[in-house]
């Protein structure tokens, strides 16, 4: 059956169930658009501030339908209170006041989460995320890497991970592993080339399911591959659960150094550590010369570092294996860890490691 075709079945289906103050699930403004993947069904109930509890026993029901329509497929269903609704379809009245934030809830057997972000796209972050992780297994830690940039996946790509991720009887996901480490991704439940459409709730949601209804077991540490920019996924996650801290990356450039100084902010505002700075694509070294070029400038994130009053992590070159090996599947951690590229990588976990030794392996 089509994407679209059976979408529109489960649409149909949901208008049997009836929502608080009238009328069917079907017509409520706040259904968001049926998403479907080969592998999973996902879509968002949008309520009032403080009608989360009364539109519950609706969620349960439209996830029961859904599950039985999906032809095998993951489902995914979201209760969200981020905005009211645009047409109720029911006399739904706004709820009043605004309630404290919840408190962050730590997922269960993983000792500590730590995010890699950037404020800009294109510098690298996730190549970084991926030998970060790589190299923090190196290190002695039991690991996982959390692919949060939904929009754009790559961890699929830089860990070579091929085919979609098993899902129990419960609905929990069993997570991929490569090279020692586990690795979860929405990239690996899409087709070649589907784009991820989703509105914020969704995009929120689904980041809160692949975190907490997966099998991670016991880890030592998660890392957290955030999307560019400091937007809806990036609250989310920074709400949600407590994490012992964010590492950013950035290339030296003032442009990329701009938005990484809002990044910084960002983190900063939600009370979570900022382990520091790590410089990517710093130089290059021409290997038929030697001569170094500073194709980005020089030393810019050293300086913001010590301007933000944040660590500096290390300077990660421009280097072709780097790309080739991640375009490959293999990251130069695991393909050449004595080189100097997989070296570089290690001394800053090494720096971060003597900085927070919370987070040392026990």
């Amino acid at each position: 059956m089509a994407d679209s075709e059976l979408a529109a079945r489960i649409r149909s289906a949901l208008g049997t169930i009836e929502i608080p103050g009238g009328g069917s699930l079907a017509d409520y403004g706040g259904l968001s658009e049926i998403i479907v993947t080969p592998s999973a069904v996902a879509f968002a109930i949008s309520v009032g501030k403080g009608m989360e509890a009364a539109f519950g026993p609706a969620r349960d029901a439209a996830h029961k339908i859904a599950g039985e329509i999906a032809e095998g497929r993951k489902v995914m269903v979201s209760l969200t209170a981020d905005r009211a609704p645009a047409n109720s379809g029911g006399g739904q009245a706004p709820a009043s006041g605004r309630g404290a934030p919840p408190a962050r809830e730590r997922v269960p057997g993983i000792r500590h989460i730590v995010a890699v972000g950037s404020g800009k796209g294109g510098v690298g972050k996730s190549t970084v995320a991926a030998n970060f992780a790589l190299a923090m297994r190196k290190a002695g830690l039991r690991v996982g890497l959390l692919d949060a940039d939904l929009y754009g996946p790559s961890v699929p790509r830089l860990l070579g991970l091929e085919g979609k991720p098993a899902v129990r009887e419960d609905g929990i996901f069993t997570p991929h592993e490569a090279h020692g480490i586990k690795a979860m991704s929405i990239g690996a439940m899409l087709e070649p080339g589907q784009a991820v459409v989703w509105r914020g709730p969704m995009a929120t949601s689904a980041l809160r399911q692949l975190l907490r209804e997966t099998d991670w077991g016991e880890l030592d540490l998660l890392v957290v591959d955030l999307p560019p920019g400091t937007g809806d996924i990036h609250i989310s996650l920074l709400q949600q659960v407590p994490l012992s801290g964010a590492v950013i990356v950035s290339t030296p450039q003032e442009l990329a150094l701009i938005d990484a100084r809002k990044a910084i902010d960002m983190i900063k505002r939600m009370q979570v550590p900022v382990l520091g700075i790590i410089e990517n694509m710093s130089h290059f070294i021409a290997p038929d010369t030697g001569t170094r070029y500073d194709i980005f400038g020089t030393g810019g994130a050293r300086q913001a570092a010590a301007d933000l009053g944040v660590p500096f992590l290390g300077e990660i070159p421009l280097v072709m294996a780097i790309r080739e090996l991640s375009d490959a599947g293999t990251p130069v951690v695991v393909s050449n860890p004595e080189g100097a590229d997989a070296q570089a990588f290690s001394a800053i976990v090494a720096t971060i490691l003597e900085e927070a030794p919370a987070l040392r392996p026990q």
